[in-house]
């Protein structure tokens, strides 16, 4: 029997009602839920809405009771969970708060215990997992906090031994891998990893480039692409014939089919681009894909196993744009 043949095209959404960049989106129960976020005048919003994927219409839910901008979110149960981020102020925020779809209200919930910005969230056996993030006085955080829903509690477990914000992680086995970041101005290159059973760290090789708010991925089950191992602990440096064929920044990183996506962002020009590439690790190259239909950076992402959605970012300003790349496979 032939293998499938893989294809990857673009899908336009029904745009948001409100433009925004920074938001916080959420994949849960065939709905896609975009948070918060930032307006045009740069003040964080307090609106919220879901998209039904099904039907590819919108629905504005209440207002958050907090509006807030590059806040982190996780479903907890029935619950969708939200927490810290940035107010008018631009000031960190404590302020935990979930949502209840079959009643249709917030609720507000115990608060971290301090202020943060850019934690990072993983929820796990109905616990959630918080990590890091840059405190009232830009201090990058290194507290670990779990939060147990029965009892509207926060407890602290052993601390990062790299403070930062803004870090890619993600949940593989019992461990919580985390890499990149920033502290202040400067990005981090650490990467260490939290043992759920014995609460402790280990420390990895650092990443061979510095990067901050990386758009790194975890890729088939042992890898993440920027590439390090995890078994044998050895980054493996790409050649020039694996740099991406163009020079991008805030941009968005997926993975589609066995491809390493690269999706938008900022280049060299004033205005976003629209190029979007592949990574093909049997070429060991970057290829063209199609291009972004609304060209953009800054975008929040989020993705399924055949689809890399694209929410808000900018455009000439805050965009309601909500595209996604999707894999198609025919025998």
């Amino acid at each position: 029997m032939s293998a499938p043949v893989k294809s990857l095209y673009w899908e336009v959404f029904p745009s948001m009602a409100t433009q925004r960049v920074y938001c916080t989106p959420v994949l849960w129960a065939g709905r896609l839920y975009v948070l918060g976020g930032c307006s045009e005048n740069g003040l964080p919003l307090d609106s919220a809405e879901v998209l039904d994927l099904e039907s590819q219409r919108w629905c504005e839910l209440p207002s958050l009771p907090t509006a807030r901008a590059g806040a982190s979110a996780v479903v907890v149960g029935d619950q969708l969970m939200v927490m810290g981020g940035m107010d008018a102020q631009q000031s960190p925020l404590a302020s935990v708060e979930v949502y209840h779809p079959d009643e249709g209200k917030w609720e507000r919930k115990t608060g971290l215990g301090q202020p943060s910005m850019g934690i990072t969230t993983l929820e796990k056996d109905g616990k959630v997992y918080a990590l890091g993030g840059m405190g009232a006085d830009t201090t990058p955080q290194a507290s670990v906090r779990l939060y147990e829903p029965t009892k509207d509690q926060w407890l602290p477990l052993t601390s990062m031994p790299t403070p930062r914000y803004g870090a890619f992680s993600l949940l593989h086995g019992n461990k919580i891998y985390v890499l990149g970041g920033r502290q202040g101005k400067l990005p981090v290159t650490a990467f260490e990893a939290f043992d759920l059973e014995m609460k402790s760290w280990t420390r990895y090789p650092c990443i061979p480039s510095r990067r901050a708010f990386s758009s790194s991925l975890k890729q088939r089950k042992r890898q993440i692409f920027m590439i390090c191992h995890l078994c044998a602990g050895v980054w493996l440096k790409a050649t020039r014939s694996c740099r991406m064929r163009e020079k991008r920044a805030d941009f968005v990183a997926g993975c589609l089919g066995g491809w390493v996506i690269a999706a938008g962002g900022l280049g060299n020009q004033p205005s976003p681009l629209a190029s979007v590439e592949r990574y093909n690790q049997l070429k060991r190259r970057w290829e063209p894909v199609a291009p972004l239909p609304s060209p953009r950076c800054s975008c929040a992402s989020i993705q399924t196993p055949n689809m890399l959605f694209l929410i808000g970012g900018v455009s000439q300003g805050p965009s309601n744009a909500v595209e996604a790349l999707c894999l198609k496979e025919t025998v």
